[in-house]
């Protein structure tokens, strides 16, 4: 039986895989390192982990959840989370609710200080997920799927734009 029971300072922080890894001029103002901690015990309906967001970054673009609702809780560190159209300043002791929704929903953390931005995130996991990223037109499906035959997790992933949707009877 897996341990449901993991103390923070057993959390492995890890930069993103290779293929998640910002490029070009991305790069400049994305940068994170995460740290799984669901999977590892246990948890089913749940997902959470630790992100660390490195001074004047943030760890992903302005997005909203059509199906997952977040909840952000700030362990060290400052910044901002913006929400729709206002910003909100954040600290060491925050909670942030992220419900699902459309653009009003969009949010994106930025750390605004000196040290590491440390949080908590934590995620419903329902599946298939929409997600909207507003700031550049795209949308993104994602679907976790059934483990391979080693145990793997597989996941399919979509992101594009709505101009870019093919007829439901091309290439029939």
């Amino acid at each position: 039986m897996m341990k449901p029971v993991m103390n923070i300072d057993e959390v492995k922080m890890e930069p993103r895989p290779a293929a998640m890894q910002p490029k070009g001029s991305a790069a400049e103002r994305y940068d994170s390192k995460v740290g799984l901690i669901a999977p590892l015990i246990g948890a089913q309906k749940l997902g959470y982990n630790i992100t660390a967001v490195p001074p004047g970054k943030r760890a992903f673009p302005a997005h909203n959840h059509r199906v997952n609702e977040e909840m952000v809780f700030v362990l060290s560190g400052t910044g901002e989370v913006r929400i729709g159209d206002t910003t909100y300043p954040i600290r060491q002791g925050d909670f942030i609710a992220l419900p699902p929704g459309g653009n009003e929903a969009a949010h994106v953390i930025t750390n605004t200080g000196t040290e590491a931005l440390r949080y908590l995130a934590v995620s419903t996991k329902m599946t298939p997920e929409l997600v909207d990223y507003p700031d550049s037109g795209k949308f993104g499906i994602l679907a976790e799927l059934p483990a391979d035959k080693d145990g793997k997790p597989q996941r399919f992933m979509f992101v594009g734009r709505a101009e870019q949707s093919l007829n439901y009877w091309e290439g029939e």
